[in-house]
């Protein structure tokens, strides 16, 4: 599998008290990672003993500093050097369960690096090695918009499959490529279909089942040829040719919510990568993702937990 990340960070991850604004804090834990939703996926991955590939922006010493602790933690990385300085974001997780994220927009692509990136792309296409490509996280400033799209273009003419895991001007984008699978979720599907605002790590009200299977349907309306919207703790809605589907979440305890929707991503796609159906591959994301919410690291996953939540995980109609 083929992981693209364009706009990865340092990660800093704090274990506070309580987020009190205009006070000097003093967290009781910091942990600085490699971070950025590709990562994640890559993460996950390793948790059922794959090493996909990753592309990675790495601009600046920073860029480098990543590129050693992605090493650290034994990723195959194809590192690109761009211009300026790779960013940072600070992920708080509080006692009561809260969590907030302050993600740096990141530096400016500039149009010779942008090529730089889908040239190392399109090179590991042609190895052939890859059946399913993941485009995945924000894009830099400067980057085209439609970036995913290409890159939807270039897995297709591949032969592989394309999912992408992106929101905003990087979802729509990507639209008009026809990615095999999106999947955003729920709060970044609504910004795009119904112009909702907000990122919330978490989803609530008694609607949220619902609300995820419209917009599961309303992105493969708006070009997607299959798509999955994650409700956090709830679950997921899927929506592809054959319709509607749901698939609810495992409870277990939560640790660190962040990374989980791209652990759903790396399940989906190490499954539809052994060319299994899409609903059985979400059942192998779901429960991948939930797997992840008990790591303390973003993207981390016990596999014995992995395991023992696969058995009880179910695909529903909607």
């Amino acid at each position: 599998m083929l992981v693209l990340g364009a706009n990865l960070a340092v990660d800093r991850t704090l274990r506070i008290a309580s987020l009190v604004p205009g006070q000097v804090l003093r967290p009781r834990e910091a942990v600085a990672t490699p971070g950025g939703k590709a990562v994640n996926v890559a993460r996950a991955a390793a948790a059922h003993g794959v090493r996909v590939v990753l592309v990675a922006n790495l601009p600046g010493r920073t860029g480098e500093l990543i590129a050693d602790l992605l090493a650290g933690e034994g990723h195959d990385v194809r590192p690109v050097a761009t211009s300026g300085e790779a960013r940072a974001a600070i992920i708080f997780l509080e006692d009561n369960g809260r969590t907030t994220v302050i993600n740096e927009p990141g530096p400016t692509l500039i149009h010779h690096d942008t090529v730089r990136l889908m040239v190392t792309v399109r090179n590991e296409l042609a190895t052939g090695r890859h059946r399913v490509v993941v485009a995945t996280g924000s894009l830099p400033p400067g980057a085209p918009p439609d970036l995913y799209r290409q890159v939807a273009e270039l897995a297709h003419a591949a032969g592989s499959t394309c999912i992408v895991d992106a929101a905003r001007d990087a979802l729509a984008g990507s639209l008009p490529g026809r990615p095999d699978v999106v999947s955003p979720n729920l709060a970044e599907a609504e910004l795009l279909l119904v112009g909702s605002d907000g990122e919330e790590v978490e989803h609530e009200g008694p609607d949220v089942r619902s609300r995820a299977a419209a917009a599961a349907k309303g992105l493969v309306g708006a070009g997607a040829c299959a798509a999955i919207v994650s409700a956090g703790r709830h679950g997921a809605a899927g929506y592809d040719s054959a319709g509607g589907f749901w698939v609810d979440a495992p409870v277990v305890e939560v640790r660190n919510p962040i990374g989980a929707g791209d652990s759903l991503v790396a399940g989906l796609g190490l499954a539809l990568e052994r060319g299994e159906p899409f609903r059985e591959a979400t059942r192998l994301g779901i429960a991948t993702a939930s797997a992840s919410v008990a790591h303390d690291l973003a993207g981390g996953v016990e596999p014995a937990l992995l395991a023992e939540l696969l058995g009880s995980v179910r695909v529903d109609a909607a």
